[in-house]
């Protein structure tokens, strides 16, 4: 936990963009009947049966300090399919970036190991190469802001039926452009200090070390 959140208090640097990667799944439903169309003084009114149509996989990265979020629709969330994704944005930041600062889950698909069986090892190097993975806990995975940004697709762009895969990718490119555009931001603040104060265990006596010891 730590570790993550030291990733938060790094300052801006082009060379390198710490990026958060988190994904989620989302459900395709149609109308079983047509929604009445809406009256002076009267909404559009929909009926409560629905036909479920699959379901896509959501993708998202983000860069809170860099000011941009990206949202990439894939039909399912395979080592390929997160190797296809993540390929992308290393070659976007490739011309400015020298490695690119990523946090990411624990899900086994995301591992460089992922690049060995999609690409051809000099291509998964050259990847990898220019990674540095910083794993949430297993438990914490809300320490992810990219979490924190599907959950803001949902609320206003996901929260009503859409039933194909290219109309759901559209919407979604619009709500990232808007929100980019507007330039809103997530105000990340738990820190490292906060996380010692709730989770603060007893040091063993005899055993503190560093600047704050009591020596001698």
């Amino acid at each position: 936990m730590e570790d993550v959140l030291d990733v938060y208090e790094r300052p801006y640097d082009p060379r390198f963009p710490v990026i958060y990667m988190d994904e989620a799944s989302t459900q395709l439903i149609g109308e079983v009947r047509k929604p009445l169309p809406p009256k002076p003084g009267q909404l559009l009114r929909i009926d409560s049966e629905y036909e479920r149509l699959g379901t896509c996989n959501l993708f998202m990265f983000c860069e809170p300090l860099g000011g941009w979020r990206n949202v990439r629709v894939t039909q399912r969330r395979t080592k390929a399919d997160w190797a296809y994704a993540l390929q992308d944005q290393i070659i976007e930041h490739d011309s400015q970036a020298q490695k690119l600062i990523l946090l990411t889950d624990h899900l086994n698909t995301h591992s460089p190991s992922c690049f060995y069986e999609v690409f051809g090892p000099s291509t998964a190097h050259w990847l990898t190469e220019r990674l540095e993975i910083h794993y949430s806990p297993k438990h914490g995975r809300r320490l992810n802001i990219a979490k924190c940004e599907l959950s803001v697709l949902g609320r206003q762009c996901l929260n009503r039926r859409i039933d194909d895969a290219l109309e759901l990718g559209q919407e979604a490119n619009a709500w990232q452009y808007e929100r980019d555009r507007i330039a809103k931001k997530i105000n990340w603040q738990f820190r490292t200090c906060d996380a010692r104060q709730n989770f603060r265990t007893p040091e063993p006596a005899g055993n503190a070390v560093g600047p704050y010891s009591h020596l001698g």
